[in-house]
Formats: structure tokens, C-alpha cells, sequence
């Protein structure tokens, strides 16, 4: 998985690990005794919060980086598919807020 700059409307918020693999997809942020910054889950339109013992933010990301919802995941929880979503953005609960990140944010990439 790389590790890169996150950036929500413009500001650099984190280090988001990108997971674009089928292995690394599946693992998600299960059984990680640290959490990221940021996972980046592409391509992917829903998630689930199955064997996770804290909740998370997470966003369904068009595939231009738009926000179209964002919301807290419960441990054991799971989100259905949404229409137009391609990428899944999970970080800490409370990282949304503290970046001011909601529907219609801006994400981009940067260079790490």
C-alpha cells in the first residue's frame, strides 16, 4: 500500500494509504494495532465495520474526489453500495471534523 498526501478543499489534512489491491482492499484497516491518518479504499462503494472494535468516518468519493456523504461507521455496521461512488475515504472518528470535510468537499492527492 503507498502512503501519500491527502488534501480536502485544498489544505493537507493527513497521510492516507492508498489501498488499490484486492489483498489490500479485503484487509482494510482490520487488525491494525495502529490506525492510519487515512485509508483510501479504490475502487470500492461500500464498506463494513465487521471484527472492528472502534467506529470510523468514512466518505463515498466519486471517481473526480467529490464527497457525495459522509458518516460514522459503527463497529459491526455496513454500508450499501451508492450509485456513482468508485473510492471509500476511512480515517478516525473525528477526523472529518477536525478537517472540515462533508458532502461537496474536494479531495485530492499529493505527492509523499
Amino acid at each position: 500500500m503507498s502512503q501519500i498526501q491527502l488534501l480536502v478543499d485544498g489544505r493537507t489534512v493527513a497521510e492516507v494509504v492508498v489501498a488499490d489491491t484486492v489483498l489490500t482492499r479485503a484487509r482494510g484497516l482490520l487488525f491494525h494495532r495502529v490506525l492510519p491518518e487515512a485509508l483510501l479504499l479504490r475502487p470500492c462503494s461500500s464498506v463494513h465495520g465487521a471484527w472492528m472494535r472502534v467506529p470510523l468516518d468514512v466518505a463515498f468519493l466519486t471517481a473526480e474526489l467529490r464527497v457525495v456523504h459522509a458518516q460514522v461507521l459503527r463497529p459491526w455496521a455496513m454500508t450499501m453500495p451508492r450509485r456513482g461512488v468508485t473510492q471509500v475515504l476511512e480515517a478516525p472518528v473525528g477526523s472529518f471534523e477536525r478537517w472540515g470535510l462533508r458532502a461537496d468537499s474536494r479531495v485530492a492527492l499529493g505527492g509523499g
